[in-house]
């Protein structure tokens, strides 16, 4: 097939905008089309770490250990709603099959090629005039009770440098943790300085990318619904609440919806909703830098506006459900004896949001069975880390019609 002259890109995230940013930057002209605006979704309300040293695969062996009592307590980091539901359990099952020592190196060995270039296809955004900024962050945070408590990030990252991945850390007790962030009460112990990272706010991030698009002739339809892609022959017709948008090609990176548009076209990987709760609370006796209650599975990211969001939680339930005000409970209740004078009852900005997960953990980016459709999408917690590079593969892929090596392990007919 010629090289693709124009595309619709469905999903205005920071992984779908990612992806029209590069596509324009090779010649395409596109169109995002948007079920409601920029950034509504999962790229709005995450934690906004930038930290390719972490982005691991979700599928570990310390995940099994969580066991199914915890799985079902609505206070537990990971819980499920119980609910008869054959399709998350065909996902957990596919799941705990990648919860294996062995399996896990392969799949950091993929994710250690992809993290070595994350934060270049940031600056590589900045450098074609996406205005809002990334902030380096030097050292970011992680805070445990106890050295014991440590031990197991520690074994983690060394198995993840074994892996190939880049990470430059140093072990610090509670003393030097408290002289690095003050607002860490004594149950703080221990901790890890992690460097050469960055955060961002994502939100005003995915806005200036949808910015940049339109700056460079692209259109971003909001408010529009896609139901559904038809190829046709010659290129493809995107439905939507708004008439079809025609093109010579389609991306979707729809994020938790992602299996509806594309199951036609070959992709039969599921992509599961696991969701994640924020808020925000005033910066004065908040973490001044990013900051991770490792043992607590709460992050807290100052975002540059007065307020401090503080996230966390995995939650494996329908993306529609709304908030459960028991999970905003939890994270305040594991993270308040760790912060001394953080302002609970100031918090706003209640939010819960739907990572795409794959049983896996790799993303889905790459070509379907139609030689006119794509995908990228299922980056599951990392698609801050994660999503302007895959952007930047797939339009080479699409554009050169050869996949670069990095997305072998991502095809989405795998």
């Amino acid at each position: 097939m010629s090289t693709p002259r124009s595309a619709v890109v469905v999903g205005a995230g920071i992984v779908g905008l990612a992806t029209a940013w590069a596509l324009q930057s090779r010649g395409v002209e596109v169109t995002v089309a948007e079920r409601r605006r920029p950034a509504a979704g999962a790229s709005w309300g995450n934690a906004g770490w930038l930290t390719p040293a972490l982005a691991m695969p979700l599928p570990e062996p310390a995940a099994l250990r969580y066991g199914v009592r915890s799985l079902v307590t609505p206070t537990s980091p990971v819980y499920i709603p119980p609910r008869a539901d054959p399709r998350l359990a065909r996902f957990l099952l596919s799941f705990t099959r990648h919860c294996t020592p062995r399996r896990w190196r392969v799949l950091a060995t993929t994710f250690a090629a992809l993290n070595r270039h994350a934060l270049a296809a940031y600056d590589e955004l900045a450098a074609g005039g996406v205005e809002e900024p990334t902030v380096p962050v030097d050292p970011m945070l992680l805070a445990f009770g106890t050295a014991a408590e440590r031990a197991g990030m520690v074994e983690e990252l060394e198995h993840a440098r074994a892996a190939g991945y880049e990470i430059p850390y140093e072990t610090i007790d509670g003393d030097r943790a408290r002289s690095l962030e003050p607002v860490l009460s004594d149950a703080v112990g221990a901790g890890i300085a992690l460097h050469g990272q960055r955060r961002l706010n994502p939100g005003n991030f995915v806005r200036a990318l949808a910015d940049a698009v339109r700056e460079r002739g692209g259109k971003v339809v909001e408010q529009a619904e896609v139901s559904g892609i038809r190829d046709l022959g010659t290129g493809v017709a995107v439905g939507t609440s708004q008439g079809d948008l025609r093109a010579d090609v389609a991306v979707v990176s729809t994020g938790t919806w992602l299996n509806r548009l594309v199951r036609p076209f070959g992709v039969r990987v599921p992509v599961q909703s696991g969701r994640g709760y924020s808020f925000s609370v005033p910066a004065a006796g908040a973490p001044a830098r990013p900051t991770y209650l490792a043992g607590q599975k709460v992050v807290c990211t100052p975002l540059g506006d007065g307020r401090v969001r503080v996230a966390g939680m995995m939650e494996l339930a329908p993306p529609e459900r709304p908030v459960d005000p028991r999970r905003i409970q939890a994270i305040i209740a594991a993270a308040r004896p760790l912060l001394r004078d953080v302002d609970w009852d100031a918090r706003r900005d209640e939010w819960v949001g739907s990572r795409p997960c794959t049983a896996d953990g790799l993303p889905l980016v790459g070509p379907t069975a139609s030689p006119r459709v794509y995908v990228n999408g299922g980056h599951g917690m990392w698609g801050v880390a994660l999503g302007p590079l895959t952007g930047r593969l797939l339009a080479d892929a699409i554009t050169t019609g050869t996949a670069p090596a990095e997305l072998a392990a991502l095809h989405p007919l795998r």
